[in-house]
């Protein structure tokens, strides 16, 4: 019984049944994607730290895109100033923990998807063992702190990752990959508290999460350019989109040697 039973997972991940080919056919029918890359895509292992602004939009794409396994890292609770920006959500789950509501609108959009929740702020170590299970991680959170602590980790362990960062207009992306800049190459030190800016506008983070979801797609099929060496930076304002390129320091005490 159980040897067949992993034979029949073993196919499974080979193939494509006529239900997953439903479901993905916009994905199957493109050449450059077909069924060999959303088998990648039902592989894949990615974890999202923080199921906010960032992590709503970031988390409903990659489960609606059929990424296999997702872990959703988050230890704050539905609060209604939420809900003008992180979609995820609901009224109905406000004083909810975020990643149980979060799961929860995963599964009701894709339910062949695996998602385990992690219902706390992440400390180093804790991070260190959660980057080493999965292919990919996305940075979602919303302070400087764990922004720095996500790089490090993930750059110690080389672990590729996307950062995404929002604030009043404006955000910006950038993909960060073993051997390439970081972002303490981007930004050695976190700003002084009270130069940080607020905001942002509520539909800021889902151009940003979006494209955090697209480099985490890419890069688990391997199609495309990803945002490495470069920093994406997005106007809403005057909607403008600018790409500048960034070159590793030599003295980063993150990721030089």
């Amino acid at each position: 019984m159980h040897k067949s039973s992993c034979t029949r997972n073993k196919i499974a991940e080979k193939i494509l049944s006529p239900h997953d080919c439903s479901r993905y056919a916009r994905h199957v029918m493109m050449p450059e994607f077909g069924v060999e890359g959303q088998l990648k895509l039902r592989r894949g292992r990615v974890l999202v730290i923080g199921a906010g602004g960032l992590g709503s939009p970031v988390l409903m794409y990659l489960a609606a895109a059929g990424v296999g396994h997702i872990t959703v890292a988050d230890g704050d609770c539905v609060d209604i100033s939420n809900l003008q920006r992180q979609i995820i959500h609901t009224t109905a789950d406000i004083s909810r923990p975020k990643v149980l509501s979060a799961a929860e609108t995963m599964v009701a959009i894709n339910p062949e998807v695996d998602v385990k929740v992690v219902e706390e702020f992440l400390e180093a170590e804790r991070l260190a063992e959660l980057v080493d299970e999965v292919d990919f991680v996305v940075d979602a959170t919303d302070n400087y702190e764990s922004k720095f602590m996500i790089n490090d980790v993930c750059v110690a362990r080389k672990k590729p990752y996307s950062h995404g960062s929002i604030f009043k207009f404006k955000g910006e992306a950038m993909t960060i990959l073993p051997g390439h800049a970081c972002y303490r190459c981007l930004f050695s030190e976190p700003p002084l508290p009270f130069t940080v800016p607020a905001g942002p506008i509520g539909v800021l983070p889902g151009v940003i999460g979006a494209i955090q979801a697209t480099e985490a797609v890419k890069y688990l099929t391997g199609l495309g350019e990803l945002l490495v060496n470069r920093v994406l930076v997005y106007d809403a304002l005057s909607m403008r989109v600018e790409t500048y390129s960034i070159e590793r320091d030599p003295c980063c005490i993150s990721c030089s040697k």
